[in-house]
């Protein structure tokens, strides 16, 4: 189970047939606990989805009851009919359950421009339906309808003594910080009031959501969701509930990672010796974002000069001729020089550790990315079609 693994939660998956292939394209969750407790986060484009900019609304009272989502769509760059369709999706959920539509958070995703009266229609009564099929063992039902190109669905569970957390994400392309770039509900049956789950929401993507940047481009309505039932009736504590949340996010963050779009290596990109944490995450995120190094991965060439070039264009502070770079646990440059020689990496197996230290500090952060390949441009280039 996902979603629904924490107590009190339901949640389904139909067919709306916003998706040609008539696969699952609308999914619902619903909180029926005690308490609706609600945090959330979106993304930081200002170009932002109508289902964003609604939610937004809903989330500001610290309150949600539902989340409804849609695949086949994003419901971005529509309009006012778009906003309007957002509202009365919202609508639909709340009639059905009985709830306002004030407490009801709406994701879309899909190809941008897509919103007409059609996919109205479809996406109301898809959300019909779905308050129809709602049950306990939903969840993976939920995860299907919410893939796009993803391959496979993305699930995780987190104990805690008494308690959990479970959640469910989306996500293949257009994986880079800004929020998350990416679907994700998460829910609990911890008791605790929405200042808590937004902390600790927000520790948590900082730390795993934010630092996913598989191809540097930033989705219009990212949204990641955090839904409390509080039916356990345990209050853990501060720390032990943000450690169990980020952990549960890391999880979903790998499984983002190991399914992005046409990827033969994940990729995690480790800096050391920096003088901020900050600086560590720009020092890894020029290197995520450069192209060169990341088709060099993809031709299996541990060409750490393309390191050392993509670092240079940051404000960090280091010496360029003071940084070390290892591909797999092998030092292939010291103090800005060669050190051993690149044919003792290996880089055919999927998994590649990239460590970076620059020798100016004691902060560290990890980022993770992929390579690029000819399968991301294809699919790219032919998704809309």
């Amino acid at each position: 189970m996902s979603v629904t693994a924490a107590k009190g939660f339901e949640a389904s998956g139909v067919v709306a047939h916003l998706k040609s292939t008539g696969a699952k394209d609308v999914a619902l969750v619903v909180n029926r606990g005690r308490s609706a407790a609600a945090a959330a986060v979106f993304t930081s484009n200002r170009a932002k989805a109508n289902p964003v900019i609604w939610s937004q609304q809903v989330v500001a009272d610290g309150q949600a009851r539902a989340v409804v989502l849609n695949s086949g769509g994003a419901n971005c760059f529509t309009g006012a009919f778009g906003f309007q369709t957002t509202h009365a999706t919202a609508e639909a959920v709340a009639e059905a359950l009985d709830v306002s539509a004030g407490d009801v958070v709406v994701c879309s995703t899909g190809l941008i421009g897509v919103g007409d009266q059609t996919f109205r229609d479809k996406v109301v009564s898809g959300a019909r339906a779905a308050a129809g099929e709602l049950h306990a063992e939903g969840g993976l039902d939920a995860a299907t309808a919410i893939m796009t190109t993803d391959t496979h669905p993305k699930q995780a569970v987190v104990e805690g003594a008494g308690w959990s957390v479970g959640g469910m994400a989306k996500g293949a392309g257009m994986l880079a910080p800004g929020l998350a770039t990416m679907l994700v509900v998460l829910t609990t049956d911890a008791d605790l009031p929405a200042e808590r789950l937004d902390s600790a929401l927000r520790q948590a993507t900082r730390l795993t959501f934010d630092r996913l940047d598989s191809d540097g481009c930033m989705s219009t309505n990212d949204t990641v969701v955090l839904l409390s039932s509080g039916e356990s009736g345990v209050a853990p504590s501060d720390d032990e509930f943000a450690t169990a949340v980020t952990a549960l996010c890391a999880d979903l963050a790998r499984q983002l990672q190991g399914d992005a779009e046409g990827a033969s290596h994940d990729i995690r990109i480790e800096v050391v010796g920096a003088v901020s944490e900050d600086e560590a995450v720009e020092v890894g995120r020029s290197l995520a974002r450069s192209n060169l190094l990341m088709t060099a991965v993809f031709g299996n060439d541990p060409n750490w000069g393309r390191v050392l070039a993509a670092i240079g264009t940051t404000q960090a502070t280091f010496d360029p001729y003071d940084v070390d770079v290892s591909f797999n646990d092998v030092r292939l440059c010291a103090k800005g020089a060669p050190d051993r020689p690149v044919t003792e990496v290996d880089m055919t197996p999927r998994a590649l550790h990239i460590l970076l230290d620059l020798h100016a500090g004691d902060a560290e952060a990890t980022v993770l990315t992929n390579d690029l390949t000819h399968d991301y441009v294809h699919e790219n280039s032919a998704y809309s079609s």
